[in-house]
């Protein structure tokens, strides 16, 4: 049997109020809840309101999916976070989202000090650090990682909670970048990089920050990793969209749990796009197949 390894999700929890009712996400916690349901240990290192309902659902609905919540922080002051999700005709999300809220006060504790040394793969994003508290507890998270955990940068642009210093202070401390192809140009413009295209932009991220990998997705288009064997592209997988809520969680999630492996470039981007594109079939960010078999819910799905 393969070894369980330890993946963490850093950053935000939320609720997604979505138009059939409320769906747990947040980027980090969805990563973390699909490496648990590919088959390692998915943690969620975020805060909560310590004493609100919200709070209180989050922590139940993780227990159920068998996601730990040891290392989840309770906030006395502050509320659980929420974002109010409006879907387009096309399935694509709009957010709204809350502030301030407990994740906008993530402490730097001893405990979280442990999970960094422990990580055997780590996923921030920049929204989390809209904050200058919760921005330094990330970075100080990262800087303690064991120095072979892959650090993933889910660059999640969500204007306006994003700025030249968190990406230029994000970017030396990852070793995998994933972005969509519209946030490309502005991770590549804020680097100085002049862009002539997706794969030129990935070639000159991956040199420019020293990465093991950099993946550009583009919606049901597909996606594009430029590693260091080389680069492979997908065409992505048609499916009836209910909602495209974590998917791109799904896919990062997935990408990762291949990349500790030692797949193939072609064998990650295959798997992850599939994996994303089922969810998308679903409602809401953190779907559960119905025989709680992952790879038998997407093994049918053709580009």
């Amino acid at each position: 049997m393969q070894p369980k390894h330890t993946i963490v999700g850093l950053g935000e929890l939320l609720w997604d109020l979505l138009p059939g009712g409320p769906q747990l996400g947040g980027a980090p916690a969805n990563f973390a809840y699909f490496a648990n349901l590919l088959g390692d240990r998915g943690i969620v290192a975020s805060r909560i309101g310590g004493d609100d309902d919200l709070g209180r659902q989050a922590v139940a609905r993780l227990r159920q999916v068998g996601c730990s919540t040891e290392y989840l922080q309770q906030d006395a002051i502050h509320p659980t976070g929420t974002v109010h999700v409006h879907v387009d005709p096309a399935g694509q999300p709009q957010f709204q989202i809350s502030q301030p809220v407990a994740w906008d006060f993530l402490q730097w504790t001893p405990a979280w000090k442990q999970l960094a040394e422990q990580a055997d793969a780590i996923c921030f994003g920049s929204l989390a650090q809209r904050s200058a508290v919760s921005r330094d507890t990330i970075l100080q998270f990262l800087r303690h990682a064991n120095a072979q955990a892959l650090r993933v940068f889910d660059v999640n642009l969500r204007s306006p909670f994003y700025s030249a210093e968190v990406l230029a202070g994000s970017l030396p401390l990852a070793t995998i970048i994933k972005m969509n192809q519209d946030e490309l140009p502005i991770v590549a413009d804020r680097l100085g990089i002049i862009f002539k295209g997706e794969r030129a932009a990935a070639e000159a991220l991956l040199a420019h920050c020293g990465l093991k990998l950099v993946c550009v997705t583009r919606g049901q288009r597909g996606s594009l990793l430029f590693g260091e064997q080389g680069a492979d592209e997908h065409p992505g997988f048609r499916v009836p969209v209910v909602d495209t809520v974590g998917a791109g969680d799904a896919f990062t999630a997935t990408l990762v749990y291949y990349f500790l492996r030692g797949a193939s470039l072609r064998e990650m981007n295959d798997t992850a796009n599939r994996i994303g594109a089922w969810v998308a079939t679903q409602a809401g960010a953190t779907p559960m197949p119905a025989d709680g078999d992952l790879q038998l819910a997407v093994a049918t799905l053709k580009p």
